[in-house]
């Protein structure tokens, strides 16, 4: 076997299409101008920063180290982008990292920590700004905590019994990730989550953003004062409730409807309620009426339910909304489920599972940049499909590295201008 070797020949070629599309979208200025100004005499700028944590994961990285280990000598001629090292990547990003709040609720011994940060909120509003995102007429907000596993310093066990993190993320349309907060795994969902929705709330109107026409949640949410915040900021709201708290009203519904999914027979209804009359009371206010609509299902064992006196399992959302019909607010929660399959997304492709601090407000940054990558990946994986057939824009990073990224080049100097010089003959991209 004879072999030939170039050191400027790199494996990764398609990163060069991807890094000059987001320069067309000045997502190189954005970066520099929400961030903190740096020295003159710094050696790398924020957008050499920025697009080296991008090409890890859009390179098949999976943690920061790859940067020296894989990556380096792929980039070393790269007009687009100067690789730092890892050490000093991870100081520029520790230099965003905010003070983390401590506090207890009314009742509780639990100590809780979380932490925000403004300045890179900001930076991923103008992300999606600049993206067309946020100037859609209708906006669904779907809010979920989730648990990064991790055995960092201040880490705490989670109600999973592992140590970790359990940060409130925000979607926005079911694809964009919008806003995210650290949680210490011992800090409950539940907890100071009227809070966080309201810090959410507020950044989205410092950036004039109407009301938001759709919010889902879960049962953590079922809460008065959430519930008032989310009357009062949002258009529709759809929270999930537990069953001990609404299973009273469940035979005041009269009217089911019996149709079919992927599960078997589903039975939907619904029932005008007041709920949190005590609360409402407790703070001079009149109990509002909103409505509960009822999912049931035949359980299989057959075991009757002691308040219902019938062999279904229930589960229940309330919502202001009282014009889409009981099976449409159904479907339309269901969708909330996409949640699970963003955290697996963030987790899987963009680095979720290997943070790379010892502390939960520097590990926020990080979670902060992977997010808008992964933003950004919406849009990239959309328009390389309008270029090339062979690309889908449902594609998850593992297809798209294998099927786009993955490909010899080599930038070399032709008629006093620089090209990129691609080693396949059956490359189109037009």
């Amino acid at each position: 076997m004879k072999v030939v070797k170039s050191n400027s020949i790199s494996a990764f070629g398609g990163i060069n299409f991807v890094l000059e599309e987001l320069n067309q979208l000045e997502i190189n200025k954005i970066v520099s101008e929400n961030l903190p100004i740096l020295k003159p005499n710094s050696h790398y700028t924020w957008s050499d920063l920025f697009y080296s944590f991008l090409v890890i994961y859009y390179c098949g990285g999976d943690c920061i180290e790859d940067l020296h280990l894989n990556l380096r000598p792929h980039f070393e001629k790269n007009p687009f982008v100067k690789l730092p090292s890892p050490d000093t990547l991870l100081r520029r990003l520790s230099e965003l990292s905010t003070e983390t709040t401590r506090c207890k609720t009314k009742r509780g011994t639990v100590d809780h920590e979380y932490n925000t940060n403004d300045l890179l909120c900001n930076l991923n509003l103008n992300v999606l700004s600049k993206l067309g995102i946020l100037n859609s007429e209708e906006s669904i907000l779907d809010y979920d905590n989730t648990i990064t596993f991790n055995e960092k310093s201040d880490s705490k066990m989670t109600y999973k019994r592992g140590y970790g993190y359990q940060p409130g993320v925000c979607t926005l349309n079911e694809e964009y990730i919008l806003y995210i907060e650290n949680r210490n795994g011992n800090s409950d969902a539940k907890s100071f989550q009227v809070d966080t929705l309201t810090r959410l709330f507020d950044a989205l109107e410092k950036k004039s953003i109407p009301n938001v026409s759709h919010f889902r949640a879960d049962a953590a949410s079922y809460q008065y004062e959430v519930i008032e915040l989310l009357n009062k900021r949002t258009k529709n709201f759809f929270v999930g409730c537990r069953n001990s708290y609404v299973e009273k009203y469940f035979p005041q519904v009269e009217n089911w409807i019996i149709t079919q999914d992927e599960l078997g027979e589903l039975q939907v209804g619904s029932v005008v309620i007041k709920p949190f009359v005590k609360q409402a009371k407790d703070n001079k206010t009149t109990p509002k009426p909103y409505r509960l609509v009822v999912k049931r299902r035949p359980n299989k064992n057959g075991q009757l339910n002691l308040i219902t006196q019938d062999a279904f399992d229930y589960r229940a959302i309330l919502t202001n909304n009282f014009e889409m019909s009981d099976l449409e607010v159904a479907s339309f929660y269901g969708k909330r489920g996409n949640m699970e399959r963003q955290f697996d997304i963030l987790k899987n492709d963009f680095g979720w599972q290997n943070l790379p601090f010892s502390l939960m407000n520097k590990n926020l940054v990080f979670l902060y940049f992977s997010a808008i990558c992964r933003n950004l990946y919406n849009h990239i994986v959309k328009y390389i499909s309008e270029k090339c057939e062979n690309i889908q824009p449902t594609y998850r990073m593992k297809k798209f590295i294998f099927r786009f990224i993955i490909l010899p080049v080599k930038w070399i100097y032709q008629g006093r201008q620089r090209k990129l010089k691609v080693y396949n003959s059956n490359f189109v991209f037009d």
